[in-house]
C-alpha cells in the first residue's frame, strides 16, 4: 500500500515524486481548501472568536479526491510548504480528512532537493497548533477589520470598496510621502568644479569643500561668486594626500525584502514577478540529466533569517578555494547576525547547490529564471567570501585659502567583487574622513606630492536647488515596511499588489503614487480608527502573532484586547460618520477636454493601464480619451500625408507604432482607417521594371 504525500503546488508533484519513488504517490492540495465564508463574517466574536469554516467554493471535487487517495493510503504526509499558511493549510487538510492532530505526519523542507525530501519523510512531526494559531489569528484579524469596515467605506467614501488592515497602512506610508512631496520648498545651493592640470600629464576634477575652518555650504551666487572672486588665477596646491587601505566586507545573503529590493533595481522586476519566479526556481526546474535532473534550485523563498546550513557553508567555502583560491576564502566561516525580531525557522535565500553555476544552466531556464538564480547564486557565493581589499586616496587642494578635494580608489584585492557588487545604495560606505562616498569612483588618482601646482583649466560654479523625497518605490516600500516592523516576508507581495488593485494606489513608472480615492480613504481611516493605520501599532500586532508562534501568546486574549478598542472605534465612526460625510467625498480632476459627443467637461479616470479622460455622464456617455502628459506633447504639429483618407476624405497623419511608422486618419477614432508607410529603394523590378518598395512587418522587412 502506497504512501500518500499531500504539497501545496501541483508544479512540485513530479519533482518529489521522482525522489520517493514508486512506494509514494504525491497530489497538491492546490492552496487552500478550507476558509472563512465571504457572504457572512465567519469569526464567532462572542465565543472566544471561534472560526467557522467552509469548503472554499469550486474544491469539493478536489477534497473528495484527496480523500479517496488519503483512505486507501498506508501513510498521509502533509508536506505543505514551511510557514505559518502551509501549517495552517495542512490542519485544514488534517480536519478535512478527519485526522486528529496528534496522528498528523507534517514534513517540511526548506528546499527541494533528494537528501532533504527523504530526510523530512524519515522524522515527521505533528502538526504545530503555535503556527496554526499564528495564521488563524492574522486571518480573524484582516478579516474582523475588513468586514467591519468596508460598510463604512461604502457609506461615506464608495459603495464597493474594502478595508485592510495592513494595507491601509501601506497607502497611509505612500499617501503621506505624496504629502512631504507637496509640501517641499526647494532650497538654493551652489557647488563649485573645477578641472585642474600640472600643464602635462596630469588632468584632475575637483570640488569646492571649504576652507581651513572645515566646510562651507553656498547658499546663494553672490557667496559663490565671492569665492570665485578671491581664488582668481590662483594656483591649486596640494595641500594633504591621505591614503588607507579599507577592506569592504561582503553583504549578507538575500532575504525575501533584500531580495526584492536587488530584484527591482538590478533586474526591473515589479514585485509579484519576483516571488513568481522564486517560486518557479524553488519547487523544480528541470536542468538536464548532466545537472541531476529536475530539482529546486533555491532554498525556501519566504524569510527574514540571514542563517546558513553548516552544509551550505562548507559547500561554499570548497567551491570558493576550488574555483578562486584559498585567499579569496576568509580565515573562518562568515556568520551573519539576523535583525531583531525576525522569524528563525528557515535559512537565507541561497542555492539548494552551489555547484550548479548560473551559466551552466542558462539554456534549461527561462530568461527571468536565470537572471534571479544569477543574482541569488552570486550573492550567496559572495556573502561567504573574503573582503575585498580597497587602496583609497583622497587629496586636498588649497587654493586661495579654500580647500578643493578629490578622491579615488584602485583595487588591491577584489575578494567578493570578484563575483559580485551590491546596488549603489547597499554599498556607501564611509571614508577615510567619515564621509560617504558618494563621490569616489572606480578611479586611479595620479601621483601626487604636497605642495605641488595645477593651474584651473575650467572652472564651473553650478545652482542646484534641495529636492523633495522621491516617490515610494515597490523596493523602497517592502524596505520600509521591514524597517518599522509592518507584515512579514510572506505578506510584503500580497500588500503591493492588494493596494495596487483596490485602486488606492497607481504606478507612474516605478514610482508608486496615491490616487484620489487613496488619499480620502486614507484621512478617513487616519480620523476615525488611527489604531489601525498606526505604524507602531501595526508592528506591536506583528511581534503579538509572533508570541503565538512562539507559544508566549494566547491567541484569544491577543484578539480579544485588540477587538475592545476596535470596538469602540467602530462605535464612535458609526455615529459620526454621516455628518462628516461631506469631508471624504473624492475630488473630481477636470480636464480642458470637451466631449465631442454631449458636450461636457471631461474628468480624469484611473484604470488598468493608468489615467485617462472619461465623460462624467457615464454611463449616459461612455466616451473616453488617453490622457497625455504636457511634457510628452509632440513639439511638433503630425506630419500631413500628401493623399487623403480613402474613407472619409480627411488628411492621413503619420504614426508610430509598435511594428514601425503608419499613416492615420486624423479624425481618429471616429475614423480608424490607416495605411502602411512605405518606402521605395534603389532597385527595379526584375518582372516588369517598375518601383520596389519596401515596409515593415512584424518580424522584418518585406519588398514587394
Amino acid at each position: 500500500m502506497a504512501n500518500l504525500v499531500i504539497v501545496e503546488s501541483p508544479t512540485k508533484v513530479n519533482t518529489i515524486k521522482g525522489y520517493l519513488g514508486s512506494n509514494y504517490k504525491v497530489i497538491a492540495s492546490k492552496g487552500h481548501v478550507r476558509d472563512l465564508p465571504k457572504s457572512t463574517l465567519g469569526v464567532d466574536i462572542e465565543n472566544g472568536f471561534e472560526a467557522h469554516y467552509i469548503n472554499i467554493r469550486g474544491k469539493g471535487d478536489l477534497i473528495k479526491s484527496i480523500k479517496k487517495e488519503a483512505k486507501g493510503a498506508g501513510k498521509v504526509f502533509l508536506a505543505t510548504d514551511p510557514d505559518r499558511e502551509g501549517e495552517a493549510i495542512s490542519w485544514h487538510l488534517a480536519n478535512a480528512l478527519g485526522i486528529p492532530v496528534e496522528e498528523t505526519k507534517r514534513v517540511t523542507f526548506n528546499e527541494i532537493t533528494k537528501s532533504a525530501i527523504k530526510k523530512a519523510i524519515k522524522n515527521p512531526r505533528t502538526i504545530d497548533m503555535n503556527l496554526v494559531d499564528a495564521q488563524q489569528a492574522r486571518r480573524i484579524l484582516d478579516r474582523i477589520v475588513g468586514y467591519k469596515l468596508s460598510p463604512l467605506l461604502w457609506k461615506s467614501v464608495k459603495s464597493g470598496l474594502s478595508a485592510g488592515r495592513v494595507q491601509s497602512v501601506a497607502t497611509r506610508i505612500i499617501v503621506e510621502r505624496e504629502e512631504e512631496i507637496k509640501a517641499f520648498i526647494p532650497t538654493e545651493y551652489w557647488t563649485i568644479e573645477a578641472v585642474i592640470s600640472d600643464g602635462g600629464k596630469k588632468e584632475i576634477t575637483v570640488r569646492f569643500v571649504g576652507d581651513a575652518n572645515g566646510k562651507i555650504k553656498l547658499e546663494n551666487e553672490a557667496e559663490t561668486q565671492k569665492i570665485l572672486d578671491k581664488i582668481g588665477k590662483n594656483d591649486f596646491i596640494v595641500s594633504r594626500v591621505k591614503k588607507s587601505v579599507r577592506h569592504k566586507a561582503p553583504q549578507p545573503p538575500f532575504t525575501t525584502s533584500t531580495m526584492q529590493q536587488e530584484a527591482s533595481k538590478k533586474l526591473g522586476f515589479q514585485s509579484a514577478r519576483i516571488m513568481k519566479v522564486a517560486q518557479e526556481l524553488y519547487e523544480g526546474v528541470n536542468v538536464g540529466a548532466e545537472n541531476g535532473g529536475t530539482q529546486g534550485l533555491i532554498t525556501y523563498m519566504r524569510t527574514d533569517s540571514l542563517r546558513i546550513s553548516a552544509d551550505a557553508s562548507n559547500a561554499a567555502m570548497e567551491y570558493i578555494k576550488g574555483r578562486y583560491g584559498d585567499d579569496y576564502y576568509p580565515k573562518s566561516p562568515r556568520v551573519y547576525k539576523t535583525r531583531s525580531g525576525a522569524q528563525d525557522a528557515h535559512e537565507a535565500i541561497r542555492p539548494s547547490n552551489v555547484a550548479i553555476e548560473p551559466l551552466k544552466i542558462k539554456k534549461y531556464l527561462t530568461s527571468d529564471q536565470f537572471k534571479l538564480y544569477k543574482l541569488i547564486w552570486e550573492r550567496f557565493v559572495a556573502s561567504q567570501m573574503e573582503s575585498a581589499e580597497l587602496n583609497t586616496v583622497t587629496v586636498d587642494f588649497d587654493a586661495a585659502g579654500y580647500v578643493f578635494r578629490t578622491s579615488g580608489y584602485t583595487v588591491a584585492f577584489p575578494g567578493h567583487l570578484a563575483v559580485y557588487e551590491a546596488s549603489d545604495d547597499e554599498k556607501t560606505q564611509k571614508n577615510a574622513d567619515g564621509d560617504e562616498d558618494i563621490e569616489i569612483k572606480n578611479l586611479r588618482l595620479p601621483t601626487l606630492d604636497d605642495g605641488e601646482k595645477f593651474h584651473a583649466d575650467k572652472i564651473d560654479p553650478s545652482r542646484h536647488f534641495t529636492e523633495p523625497p522621491p516617490r515610494y518605490t515597490e523596493a523602497a516600500l517592502i524596505k520600509f515596511l521591514e524597517e518599522k516592523g509592518i507584515g512579514r516576508p510572506s505578506t510584503y507581495t500580497p500588500i503591493i499588489t492588494t493596494i495596487l488593485a483596490r485602486n488606492y494606489v497607481v504606478r507612474d513608472g516605478k514610482a508608486l503614487v496615491p490616487t484620489p480615492l487613496g488619499e480620502v480613504t486614507t484621512k478617513l481611516m487616519k480620523d476615525k480608527f488611527p489604531d489601525i493605520v498606526d505604524y507602531k501599532f501595526t508592528a506591536t500586532m506583528e511581534d503579538d502573532l509572533d508570541g503565538i508562534e512562539k507559544g508566549t501568546t494566547d491567541m484569544r486574549e491577543m484578539l480579544e484586547e485588540f477587538y475592545d478598542d476596535f470596538k469602540e472605534e467602530l462605535e464612535k465612526a458609526e455615529a459620526t460618520i454621516e455628518t462628516d460625510k461631506e469631508q471624504y467625498e473624492i475630488p473630481t480632476e477636470e480636464t480642458d477636454i470637451i466631449c465631442e459627443k454631449c458636450g461636457s467637461r471631461m474628468v480624469v479616470k484611473n484604470g488598468k493601464f493608468g489615467k485617462f479622460a472619461a465623460c462624467p455622464n457615464y454611463p449616459k456617455c461612455k466616451n473616453t480619451k488617453p490622457l497625455v502628459k504636457p511634457e510628452e506633447k509632440p513639439e511638433t504639429k503630425p506630419q500631413i500625408a500628401d493623399f487623403k483618407c480613402e474613407k472619409c476624405g480627411a488628411d492621413m497623419v503619420l504614426r508610430t507604432g509598435r511594428f514601425g511608422s503608419f499613416y492615420a486618419c486624423s479624425r481618429y477614432p471616429e475614423c480608424k482607417f490607416t495605411k502602411q508607410k512605405v518606402k521605395e529603394i534603389d532597385a527595379k523590378c526584375p518582372k516588369c521594371g517598375g518601383k520596389i518598395l519596401t515596409k515593415f512587418g512584424k518580424n522584418h522587412s518585406v519588398f514587394y
